[in-house]
């Protein structure tokens, strides 16, 4: 595989407790640590899989590109996220640093060979392809039974949850968001004021991405259509 690296590439042993993986022997592994810049692409659809990877700083968006041009973001990965485990041996996504990104890197194979003789490592493996596979099924319901109000009110319940902190600090741009939800960019604006002048969140500084929820009950609800 190709790594786009920019700078600081470092590898170190390390455990894979490091990596946010239990495991019952704790054995060292080898763990790269690269910094990309922002919109650096880190692997491409249909290249090898052969490492998986974990957000130290920053944020990455996965993506495919459609036959008619369009973007269709399928996640977005924060700090302490692992992402990169493909049940293949090509990616069937696009990843890219939506800012400047620090990843933990481990060989596809390395966790493949402590998997055979660890089962903590094993049922780790399996839990993480189970959300994955959750989050796949709540984006599918979200773009095909939502609409646009609800979409946008779906993301900020999801970031929030992820985040938690009292001021919501968004690292994608709204066209990330609109390509995430499949809106058009005004309708994502159109929403995200709506809910302003609805008092649900207030926006912090100019760039509009930090954001605070004043009401996250009817946020989850959308009750103020």
């Amino acid at each position: 595989m190709f790594l786009r690296i920019t700078r600081n590439n470092t590898s170190h042993l390390s455990t894979l407790g490091d990596f946010g993986i239990s495991s019952q022997s704790d054995a060292a592994v080898n763990l790269n640590e690269i910094t990309y810049k922002k919109g650096t692409e880190i692997y491409g659809e249909k290249e090898p899989a052969e490492y998986v990877y974990q957000v130290k700083k920053g944020a990455v968006r996965t993506y495919k590109l459609l036959s008619d041009g369009r973007r269709q973001i399928g996640a977005f990965h924060l700090v302490g996220d692992i992402f990169g485990l493909v049940d293949a041996s090509t990616h069937r996504f696009t990843a890219e640093a939506i800012v400047k990104t620090t990843l933990r890197l481990i060989k596809r194979r390395t966790l493949d060979t402590v998997a055979d003789t660890d089962t903590v490592v094993t049922r780790e493996l399996l839990s993480m392809a189970m959300l994955n596979l959750k989050h796949v099924e709540d984006h599918m319901l979200l773009l095909g039974r939502k609409d646009s109000v609800e979409r946008v009110a779906a993301f900020l319940v999801e970031m929030d949850e992820r985040e938690a902190s009292q001021v919501m600090a968004l690292p994608m741009t709204r066209r990330d968001i609109a390509d995430y939800l499949g809106l058009s960019l005004e309708t994502v604006s159109r929403a995200l004021s709506r809910m302003r002048h609805a008092g649900l969140l207030n926006f912090v500084g100019s760039t509009q991405r930090e954001i605070v929820i004043l009401d996250r009950m009817r946020l989850r609800a959308v009750d103020f259509k």
